[in-house]
C-alpha cells in the first residue's frame, strides 16, 4: 500500500490534469445545448458520429409502401413549368386513388394563390364589360364555368379522397424582417394551453404560407415541412409539432400518418425526469397515434430514419401518372404517395447524412416509413444520465491506471477502451435503437491518453529529449535510442578516452567544382555525402563535421564502443564499395567520377564539447586526431583509398594489409608504420598474396639501402599490378635516393613535409 502511495504520489500531476479533463467533459455533459459550458466541437464530432452509426447500419433498401409522385425534369418539360393548372393536378390526384388504388396522398408543396390558367377570370370581366347583356354570351359562361374553375375542381377532389396538404412555417428571427403571412392554417393538434406549466422548448413560428381556404377545407388533414438544420447545415432531425401563437400544429409526416393509420388525434407522453435529465427537462419523450409510438427530443424532434441514399422509395413521374402511363409495379395498390419534386429548378434539394442533395420529399418519405415501421431512432432524457455514468466509469480508470503503464500498455489500455465504449454504444444502437452520446466519451478517452503520454514525454522523459537533442544531430538514432536507457551515463562534458576518428575528403573537388554550376555541384555533393554518412550510422559511427567536400567521424563516443576501430574500418570499406554504386548513377547523368581518399587513426583523444560562447560543437581534439587527417592526405600520394595507422592494423587483426610506409608526417617527430587495408584475410586471392610478399621483399631491399634489388622489384610490380601508382612511387624514390643518399644511419622512415 505504501509503494503503491509513493507511486500514486510521483504520479499526482498527470492524475491532476487528468482529473481536471474529466469534470471539463462532464460539465459539458451535463450543460444544454448551447449553454456556455458547451463545446461546440464536441458536438460537431457527435454529429459527425451519429452519420457514421447511421450509414453503417441502415437498411439500403426500397420501400414500396411509400411512393413518391416527382414533379421531375420529364414532367416539367411534358406539362409546363409548375405550378401547373389546378385541373391537372385534380387529374392526377384522381388518377393515383382510381386507376392506382393509392390509400392517401399528400402534397409536399402548398397551394398558396388561385389558379387563373384557365382564363375564367378574363370571361368574367367581359361579360360585366365588353359583353355586358348578351344573353347567349352569359349563358355559355354559366354552362362551362364549371369546366374552367381549376380551384373548384381541385378542392372538389380533395374533398373526395384522402389528401393531406403541406404548408411552411415562417421563422423569422429578425425583428427588421416581416413574418409571411399568407393562407390559412389546419386546425391545431394541441390548441393553446394543452401544455400549460410544462415550458416544453417546442421549435417556435413566426408566420406561416398555409394553402388557400378553398383547399384547407376540404383536406383531410396539413402538416409543415420544416426541416430542423443542425449547426453543419445538415437535416438530421425533423419538428413533430411547432409552436404558432401558443398553438402547436403536426408536421407533413406525421399528418400523413396519422390519416393513414386512422388516428383522430395525436397523443402526448409524458415521463417522470430520470437521473441526469437537464433542469429544463420538461418529460415529453415520445408521441402517439393509434399504436405507434415516435419517440422526440426535447424539441420534440423526431430523428429522420433514413433507409439510405436517394432512391430507398419508388419514384414515378407526375406526368406519368397524369396521363395514366405509371408502371404499375412501382405504384402499388394500398401505397402512400406523396408527391414533390426532385428538379433542381424547384428548390427543394437537402443536405442530409446520407447525401449531399438529397430530395426534400424523400426526407418525409423515411419519417412516414419509420413511424409506420417502429424505426425511429430515440434518444431521451435519461441518455445524459447514462453519458455522465459512462464518463465517469472510463474516465476514473484510466486516469488511476495509466500513469502507472509502460507505453506499450497505455497504447493497448487506450484502444481497448475505445474499443469497449464503441461496442456498447453500438450495441444500444443496434439493440435498442438508443442513440447514446460517442463524441464525448472517445475524445474523454483519447486525451486522458494524450495527457498522460505527453507528460511523460515532456516532463519524466526530459532527460531523454535533452540527450535527443544533443547528441541527435551527431549520431544516428539507434544510438540515441541506446542513449535515452540510461541518459545519466552520458554528458558533453569533454573527456579523454581511446577512440577511432576518420577522415574523408573527396579527391580533385576544386577541378569538379569549376566544371559544374552551383545547383549541379550543391545536388552532386548532397548525393555524395548522404550515402557516405548512412553508411557511417550503420557502423555506430557519430558525425563530427562536414567540410565542404570531407567529412570527419569517430567512434567510441558518446556511446563507449569497444569495437571503435573495427567498426571504423569496416565502415570504411563499406564506403569505397557504396561509392561505385553512386558512380554508376554519376556516368549515366554525365557527372564526374568521385574518387575519395580515407584516413583512420586509432589512439587516445579528447572528446566533448568545445568551442567558444559564441558557438559550441562536439567534437574531438588531440595528436590522434592530427594523424587521422594526415592519414587521408596521404592517400593521394601513394595511390590508395584508405589508409589506416598501425594502432588501427593492430585493433583489427582478422583483416588482411598492405604495408605502405613508415613515415614522419608533417607537425610530428615519431614515425608512424602506415597500411592499406584490403579486407578480410580469408578473401584475399592467392595472386594478391604473390603480390605482397614480393613486395615485402622490395621493401626490405628498399629499407636496407640496396637500390638496384629494390627499383627492379617495383618496376617488376608497377608492370603486373592492377594498381600500379604505389610501386612506381618507390621506383621513382629510389632514383631520388641514388641521386641524394638518405645516409648509412637512414632508419627507413620518409618524411613528408606537406599535410
Amino acid at each position: 500500500m505504501r509503494r503503491w502511495l509513493e507511486k500514486l504520489k510521483k504520479q499526482s500531476v498527470p492524475i491532476a490534469l487528468s482529473m481536471g479533463v474529466l469534470v471539463i467533459l462532464l460539465l459539458h455533459a451535463r450543460e444544454d445545448e448551447g449553454g456556455p459550458l458547451r463545446w461546440s466541437a464536441i458536438d460537431q464530432m457527435e454529429n459527425l458520429a451519429y452519420d457514421a452509426r447511421l450509414l453503417l447500419t441502415m437498411p439500403r433498401t426500397v420501400d414500396p409502401g411509400v411512393v413518391i409522385i416527382d414533379i421531375d425534369e420529364k414532367s416539367l418539360q411534358a406539362e409546363g413549368r409548375w405550378p401547373w393548372g389546378r385541373d391537372r393536378v385534380a387529374r392526377m390526384v384522381e388518377q393515383l386513388f382510381e386507376k392506382y388504388k393509392v390509400a392517401l396522398v399528400g402534397f409536399d408543396v402548398v397551394f398558396a394563390e388561385p389558379d387563373e390558367s384557365s382564363g375564367l377570370k378574363v370571361l368574367e370581366q367581359l361579360s360585366r364589360r365588353e359583353f355586358s347583356g348578351i344573353a347567349g354570351f352569359e349563358q355559355r359562361l354559366r354552362e362551362i364555368k364549371p369546366t374552367l374553375d381549376n380551384d373548384g375542381i381541385f378542392s372538389g377532389v380533395i374533398g373526395k379522397y384522402k389528401v393531406v396538404l403541406g404548408y411552411f412555417f415562417n421563422e423569422v428571427t429578425s425583428a427588421k424582417i416581416e413574418a409571411v403571412h399568407s393562407g390559412v392554417l389546419p386546425p391545431p393538434t394541441f390548441p393553446k394551453g394543452a401544455f400549460e406549466g410544462k415550458h416544453i422548448a417546442f421549435r417556435p413560428a413566426s408566420g406561416y404560407g398555409g394553402n388557400l381556404a378553398i383547399f384547407q377545407d376540404k383536406a383531410a388533414a396539413a402538416g409543415h415541412f420544416n426541416p430542423s438544420l443542425d449547426s453543419d447545415g445538415i437535416v438530421r432531425r425533423v419538428p413533430m409539432v411547432m409552436d404558432y401563437d401558443g398553438a402547436q400544429y403536426e408536421s407533413l409526416s406525421l399528418a400523413m400518418a396519422r390519416v393513414y393509420l386512422g388516428a383522430r388525434e395525436v397523443e402526448a407522453k409524458f415521463e417522470q425526469a430520470p437521473l441526469g435529465a437537464s433542469r429544463n427537462y420538461a418529460g415529453l419523450e415520445s408521441l402517439r397515434i393509434g399504436n405507434r409510438v415516435i419517440p422526440v427530443d426535447e424539441h420534440i424532434e423526431a430523428l429522420v430514419p433514413y433507409r439510405g441514399g436517394q432512391g430507398s422509395f419508388p419514384y414515378v413521374s407526375a406526368t406519368d401518372v397524369i396521363h395514366g402511363q405509371a408502371n404499375p409495379e412501382l405504384l402499388q395498390p394500398g401505397a402512400i404517395a406523396i408527391v414533390g419534386t426532385t428538379a433542381a429548378g424547384l428548390l427543394d434539394l437537402r443536405s442530409t447524412p446520407v447525401q449531399k442533395a438529397y430530395p426534400g420529399v424523400e426526407v418525409h418519405a423515411n419519417l412516414i416509413a419509420g413511424i409506420l415501421e417502429g424505426r425511429i431512432m430515440q434518444k431521451p432524457a435519461y441518455v445524459q444520465g447514462a453519458e455522465i455514468i459512462l464518463l465517469l466509469v472510463f474516465g476514473l480508470v484510466m486516469a488511476l491506471t495509466l500513469p502507472f503503464l509502460g507505453p506499450l500498455a497505455e497504447v493497448l489500455m487506450t484502444l481497448g477502451a475505445l474499443t469497449l465504449y464503441t461496442a456498447f454504444n453500438m450495441l444500444c444502437w443496434v439493440k435498442g435503437q438508443l442513440v447514446l452520446p460517442l463524441a464525448s466519451g472517445l475524445v474523454l478517452i483519447t486525451l486522458l491518453f494524450i495527457i498522460d503520454m505527453f507528460y511523460g514525454y515532456f516532463v519524466e522523459r526530459r532527460g531523454k529529449r535533452q540527450l535527443t537533442g544533443l547528441f541527435g544531430q551527431y549520431v544516428p538514432p539507434e544510438l540515441v535510442d541506446e542513449m535515452a536507457n540510461d541518459p545519466e551515463r552520458y554528458s558533453l562534458e569533454a573527456v579523454s578516452r581511446e577512440m577511432t576518428v576518420l577522415f574523408s575528403d573527396v579527391r580533385g573537388f576544386t577541378t569538379i567544382s569549376e566544371g559544374m554550376n552551383p545547383k549541379a555541384l550543391s545536388e552532386l555533393m548532397n548525393e555524395v555525402l548522404t550515402p557516405m554518412t548512412h553508411v557511417i550510422h550503420e557502423h555506430r559511427g557519430t558525425i563530427d563535421k562536414y567540410m565542404g567536400d570531407a567529412i570527419m567521424a569517430f567512434w567510441g563516443a558518446p556511446v563507449p564502443d569497444h569495437d571503435h576501430a573495427r567498426h571504423a574500418l569496416l565502415a570504411a570499406l563499406r564506403m569505397i564499395q557504396k561509392l561505385d554504386s553512386v558512380n554508376a548513377g554519376f556516368k549515366q547523368r554525365g557527372w564526374p567520377v568521385i574518387k575519395v581518399g580515407i584516413g583512420i587513426n586509432t589512439g587516445t583523444m579528447t572528446v566533448g564539447n568545445m568551442g567558444s560562447e559564441f558557438r559550441m560543437a562536439y567534437t574531438v581534439m588531440g595528436d590522434s586526431v592530427n594523424l587521422g587527417s594526415r592519414l587521408e592526405g596521404l592517400t593521394k600520394t601513394y595511390g590508395v583509398d584508405v589508409i589506416v595507422s598501425e594502432s588501427t592494423k593492430a585493433a583489427v587483426p582478422e583483416l588482411a594489409y598492405r604495408e605502405l610506409d613508415m613515415v614522419r608526417v608533417k607537425g610530428k617527430d615519431k614515425p608512424v608504420s602506415i597500411y592499406e587495408p584490403l579486407g578480410s584475410a580469408a578473401d584475399v586471392s592467392k595472386i594478391l598474396r604473390d603480390e605482397l610478399d614480393i613486395y615485402k621483399q622490395a621493401l626490405k631491399y628498399y629499407r636496407t639501402q640496396q637500390w638496384d634489388m629494390a627499383e627492379l622489384q617495383f618496376l617488376n610490380l608497377a608492370k603486373s599490378s592492377a594498381r600500379p601508382r604505389l610501386y612506381q612511387m618507390y621506383a621513382e624514390r629510389v632514383a631520388e635516393f641514388r641521386r641524394n643518399p638518405p645516409g648509412k644511419d637512414w632508419d627507413g622512415v620518409y618524411t613528408h613535409t606537406t599535410k
